[in-house]
């Protein structure tokens, strides 16, 4: 034997536990950041991957399986959503709108969302889905 590998191993290497620690941190705060705003619904599949939505002064109008509209995660029927949008359009003539309606919701509650859109004269408008499976 050499005098070499009598070597004593009484250290402990904790660098690759903090970069564990690092990364996991890194994920944590990564995913408590990523969420949209609005009530949680099953959204419809589409083929394309969608636009991202990273502008905070969006606003998000949800029409869940039960026909209820939501702004943001407030629900308001659809003369209180228009006086809101109308208000929030006052401030900030040019925000993005995004619609979620659930797959299951009828057709007619997102077309009375739209016509509101509509009405408002608001042109940033999108129709949040789901990515592909």
């Amino acid at each position: 034997m050499d005098a070499g590998d009598d070597k004593s191993y009484d250290d402990i290497n904790v660098t690759p536990m903090v970069d564990l620690y690092l990364v996991l941190l890194l994920i944590f705060i990564i995913m408590t950041t990523a969420g949209v705003q609005g009530t949680k619904v099953d959204l419809p599949r589409s083929s394309t991957k969608p636009p991202e939505l990273g502008a905070p002064k969006s606003k998000a109008i949800t029409v869940n399986n039960a026909g209820q509209i939501f702004l943001d995660t407030v629900p308001v029927t659809l003369p209180e959503l228009e006086q809101k949008l109308r208000e929030h359009q006052a401030s900030n003539p040019e925000f993005p709108v995004v619609i979620r309606g659930d797959r299951q919701v009828q057709y007619q509650g997102v077309m009375d969302v739209l016509d509101v859109c509509g009405k408002l004269g608001l042109t940033k408008v999108g129709l949040a889905t789901a990515g592909p499976k």
